[in-house]
């Protein structure tokens, strides 16, 4: 089993934030656990050289499945995830703003949706999957990827614009969540930051930051179980412990203790490991 996050190559490093490989092998006839996928900072493109999985969307209980490559776009609530026995994934997360530089696609299209990619990228991609699906090795499967969006990068004439630089901030600086000083980095007006923010990022300034903050303490509690909840609300820049069940409750509708408990029942915990 693995669960891990590398970086891209410099000359991508603009356009790319990491790639996530997720190596689950399940033996016997063990019932694998649904992964309740909650929202997070994320805008990516994602392989299944192997077996795909099955997407379910919770508010309206519409399912996706045997998708080869997915683009997904900025989610706002929790999905549910089932996995295969031999499953492997390889997700490209995007720096916010440039699946819009190299694609053109309005984000905000992308919102809550789990697309498959061909529609945007065509054919190229199934290829790439099956390149994948023969590599020997993760380094050649990032090798993979990283030659196919190399070309894409190529291709683009989609320049950085403030809005990207700022949305990058957002994601560097710790317990940062004042909208007023990303709005004053970016030279533009309230009216046109929020505007161009959906259409490059998927979703309004104010609820991208909403979802950092929630990830920071999600991935806190797992990184330290034993830690108290105040504690982890505070750290992350809430007002205390009831700002962060709010939080909880709007994008997975369960409360942090009730989230966590579940969280625990994921697939990557029967191999020991935990998203931190």
């Amino acid at each position: 089993m693995l669960l891990n996050e590398i970086k891209p190559s410099p000359f991508l490093t603009d356009f790319i934030r990491l790639y996530r490989i997720i190596d689950f092998h399940f033996t016997g006839a063990v019932a694998i656990p649904p992964k309740i996928y909650s929202p997070r900072p994320e805008q990516c493109l994602q392989f299944y050289p192997k077996d795909s999985e099955t997407v379910k969307h919770l508010d309206s209980g519409s399912c996706v499945s045997n998708r080869k490559v997915s683009c997904i776009g900025q989610h706002t609530k929790a999905l549910q995830r089932y996995v295969g026995q031999n499953f492997l994934s390889i997700q490209v997360l995007f720096q916010p703003g440039a699946f819009y530089r190299i694609t053109g696609v309005a984000m905000h299209e992308l919102a809550d949706v789990y697309l498959d990619a061909e529609d945007i990228f065509g054919s190229c991609v199934r290829e790439v999957n099956e390149e994948l699906f023969i590599s020997t090795s993760y380094t050649q499967m990032i090798r993979v990827i990283e030659t196919f969006l190399s070309k894409l990068v190529r291709k683009t004439n989609g320049k950085e614009h403030p809005v990207d630089t700022t949305s990058r901030m957002m994601l560097q600086q710790n317990e940062q969540y004042s909208l007023d000083s990303f709005l004053k980095t970016s030279c533009l007006c309230h009216r046109q930051f929020d505007r161009m923010f959906k259409e490059r990022v998927g979703i309004p300034p104010k609820q991208f930051l909403q979802i950092i903050r929630f990830d920071r303490a999600f991935r806190m509690k797992n990184r330290y179980p034993n830690k108290d909840w105040l504690s982890i609300a505070i750290h992350c820049g809430y007002h205390d412990y009831q700002h962060l069940v709010k939080d909880y409750r709007e994008f997975t509708g369960y409360t942090p203790k009730q989230f966590f408990e579940i969280d625990n029942q994921a697939p990557e915990r029967a191999f020991g490991d935990a998203e931190v």
